[in-house]
């Protein structure tokens, strides 16, 4: 919406729902606030289509929470993973059943905010929040804006990022706060074609740390990039340098290079305050070992949405909390029971991921584990709870 073209007051009147950032969170926010017929805005302080570092990656559990006929905007299925361990020890493994999709994240998530305008949502850009007014019992909030705008809604969902102004008002903690750098390359089409159905996946040098390359086949690009804990930038650098070397892409020159930080929740984060909730990178939800964020981000912005309507509609404060923790707990219930598995298989692959490179390239049920996961049949939490072999391996890496 151009803000001037509206009329003097667009963003004017009682709204029930205001969601802040219109990524992947937001935009599920605000599908599943409007599609209840309720009044929603969606803020954002970008225009779409806009690019975000990310290497695209839409696993099992992103593809189930999308819309009904949403259209995913595939640049390639993948059906192979190569394996490396600092670049050595590589292994090919592959699946009759495509394990994930890759999409370029300015197209994606302009669908996504495509699919919130149709349910009904309003979507404003060019409008920066910069916090959030609530007093007492009072039955609505204002989000103030960096152009002095305060904006009135009985419900508020801060989906704005892992630098979020929304969670900082929240109380959003974090205990691990990860750096990830990204270099976009095209290639030509013989390069592309080589790629196509296969992604690269390197253990890295750094503890936890791991390198990927992600074939944009349909735009003929390559998306490499590497994380690692935050507080080595330097070699962090040196690491994605020495990975493009490895890979023999040294000789193209990229047409983008990004970096960000991802920020993974403490366990006893708030995730709301008052009539405010947090969802995706806001309230630090993803996951701790690969640090894959969009299904996290989708599932938790519908959860936001439609936890974000029976706020809006609570008559007084008792309420609003007991609406508000039913929120959390539905987080903790499914996220959260995630969010632990991959910790301990984060702390685990930090000290020995050897053997995890062993395990997911020799033994045929890891590999399997593995590809159901990325499919959306299983899920970390759940591969630890049935498979004694799992826990002993993150029990035996983890000494």
């Amino acid at each position: 919406m151009d803000l001037e073209a509206t009329g003097p007051d667009p963003l004017g009147g009682v709204w029930d729902v205001v969601v802040v950032g219109a990524g992947p969170a937001g935009s599920s926010a605000a599908y599943a606030a409007a599609a209840q017929g309720r009044r929603v805005l969606l803020l954002d302080k970008a225009e779409h289509p806009r690019y975000k570092t990310c290497g695209g990656g839409i696993i099992g559990p992103s593809r189930d929470t999308l819309p009904p006929d949403f259209k995913l905007p595939l640049q390639d299925r993948i059906h192979a993973v190569t394996f490396a361990l600092g670049g050595r020890f590589t292994r090919t493994r592959r699946s009759k059943r495509m394990l994930f999709g890759l999409v370029n994240r300015d197209e994606f998530d302009l669908r996504l905010v495509q699919a919130a305008e149709q349910a009904g949502a309003v979507l404003v850009t060019g409008v920066t929040a910069t916090g959030i007014e609530q007093v007492g019992d009072r039955r609505t909030v204002f989000v103030t804006t960096a152009d002095g705008r305060r904006i009135e809604a009985r419900a508020v969902v801060g989906a704005d990022g892992s630098a979020s102004r929304i969670g900082r008002h929240v109380g959003v903690s974090f205990d691990q706060i990860d750096l990830g750098l990204e270099a976009e390359i095209p290639v030509p089409e013989e390069v592309s074609r080589a790629w196509a159905g296969r992604i690269h996946l390197d253990w890295g040098p750094l503890p936890g740390s791991y390198g990927w390359v992600f074939p944009k086949t349909d735009s003929g690009t390559l998306t490499v990039g590497v994380i690692s804990a935050r507080g080595d930038g330097e070699r962090t650098k040196q690491y994605l340098a020495e990975y493009i070397r490895q890979l023999g892409l040294s000789g193209f020159k990229p047409s983008i290079e990004s970096g960000h930080l991802t920020r993974c929740r403490a366990e006893d984060s708030p995730l709301s305050r008052g009539r405010v909730l947090v969802a995706g990178d806001a309230a630090g939800l993803l996951e701790p070992w690969t640090r894959e964020g969009i299904s996290y981000a989708l599932r938790s912005g519908r959860l936001a949405g439609e936890w974000a309507v029976k706020v809006a509609e609570a008559e007084g404060n008792a309420d609003v909390r007991r609406q508000a923790l039913n929120y959390a707990f539905a987080i903790k219930a499914g996220l959260g029971v995630e969010m632990r598995a991959g910790k301990v298989m984060l702390g685990a692959f930090e000290r020995r991921p050897h053997l995890f490179h062993a395990a997911v390239c020799l033994v045929t049920p890891a590999w399997r584990a593995f590809a159901r996961t990325t499919q959306g049949h299983t899920t970390f939490a759940q591969v630890m709870r049935e498979h004694r072999a799992a826990r002993k391996l993150a029990a035996v890496a983890g000494r």
